[in-house]
């Protein structure tokens, strides 16, 4: 008797187990359930949560297009970065400059245009990968140094890869040479007041910030680029930083004395948010990387 009960427990368990096989199998063959789960990987890839309803199937376009390797259309970019900013996360941002980078330099193989090189060194320092950007500008280098234009866009996206891979007495020659060749260009002065502050330099670091805005630097952007800064230090360096640049120009770095209690960090979509659309939109303009108007 106790081995039929044995056997029947058996086969009620196998026949259960059969059952919710089956269940998880229609499951997994049903369309919209199969829609859902794909668009919840997708966001969780790209790490956006929850969406408007009114911006939910243009976003969700964009992320399957970056997830297929397509480059996104410059309008389509304009939006997300503006209208729909809270979906521009730093996964999705990466994505982007890597689709980037790899079409410019691709383009510049083929083509030969050294500027493409220049802008595919910034997309790949955007993506993470600053040893990328430095094999493409040594390449570069080599093939068109000549220009002294192209040799200080080449010298200061260099020298940025170097910062980032906190090469920073490398990323100050290189600074220095892009200025010396173009003294009338803004970006190697940036350059300069940010190895200088990051090596604890903060009075020669403050000079080339205010030396880069009397060149054209935007402020918002320069601020934006002081707030990463900040969120890379420790808390003491963050503080001697603050203190400093207060003492100096309390009006101009007023944002500061809320630091951190403003909320604010280095990524790009989180200071976008506090502006209105139209100063976001000239954000999203001032941060392109085409050197060629240079």
């Amino acid at each position: 008797m106790a081995l039929k009960d044995a056997a029947e427990l058996a086969e009620r368990t196998e026949a259960r187990a059969a059952a919710v096989k089956a269940t998880f199998a229609a499951m997994a063959n049903d369309p919209a359930l199969r829609r859902k789960r794909e668009a919840k990987e997708l966001r969780q890839r790209f790490g956006v949560g929850y969406i408007e309803s009114e911006d939910y199937r243009r976003v969700m376009a964009l992320l399957r297009q970056v997830a297929n390797g397509q480059r996104l259309r410059v309008d389509d970019l304009a939006w997300l970065k503006t209208e729909a900013d809270y979906c521009w996360t730093d996964e999705m941002q990466r994505a982007w400059h890597a689709l980037e980078a790899a079409a410019l330099t691709k383009a510049w193989e083929s083509s030969g245009d050294p500027w493409n090189a220049v802008n595919a060194s910034g997309h790949w320092r955007q993506a993470g990968e600053p040893e990328r950007a430095l094999r493409l500008t040594e390449a570069a280098l080599a093939r068109d140094g000549s220009n002294l234009k192209l040799r200080s866009a080449l010298a200061t996206t260099r020298g940025g890869a170097m910062r980032d891979l906190r090469r920073l007495d490398e990323a100050k020659a290189l600074a220095s040479e892009a200025h010396e060749l173009t003294s009338s260009d803004y970006r190697p002065c940036t350059l300069l007041g940010a190895v200088h502050i990051e090596l604890g330099d903060l009075p020669t670091g403050h000079e080339w910030y205010a030396k880069a805005e009397t060149l054209g630097a935007p402020r918002h952007a320069i601020d934006h680029e002081l707030r990463g800064l900040l969120v890379r230090s420790s808390s003491q360096e963050q503080q001697r930083i603050r203190e400093y640049l207060l003492r100096q120009d309390p009006e101009r770095f007023a944002w500061l004395r809320h630091w951190p209690g403003n909320g604010q960090s280095s990524a790009h979509s989180k200071s976008a948010q506090t502006m209105s659309r139209k100063d976001r939109t000239a954000f999203v303009e001032a941060g392109r990387h085409d050197h060629r108007s240079r």
